[in-house]
């Protein structure tokens, strides 16, 4: 069991780089917080999965759905990041 969890920590920290990587800019995040991506990634990988071609809507997804996923998740957490309110 926990190599299970400590499995899941290294494979999101893997996919979560790969899809900071492939976002442009620099995205301020600490360890944590892309290994968090990368596991957000692999599930939000496996959702789309889902829809495409079936199973259970709760599912991890491969290498490339993960990466892909973690890259979508990064990106809208930079976007969301980006917009700053004017103070007076």
């Amino acid at each position: 069991m926990i190599f299970a969890f400590i499995g899941w920590l290294i494979f999101g920290l893997v996919v979560g780089a790969l899809g900071r990587f492939l976002v442009p800019g620099v995205q301020p995040m600490s360890w944590f917080k892309t290994m968090l991506y990368g596991i957000i990634g692999s599930f939000i990988g496996g959702f789309v999965g889902y829809l495409i071609v079936g199973g259970s809507p709760l599912q991890a997804a491969g290498w490339i759905g993960s990466i892909l996923g973690a890259a979508a998740a990064v990106a809208l957490a930079s976007r969301s990041g980006q917009r700053k309110v004017d103070s007076f």
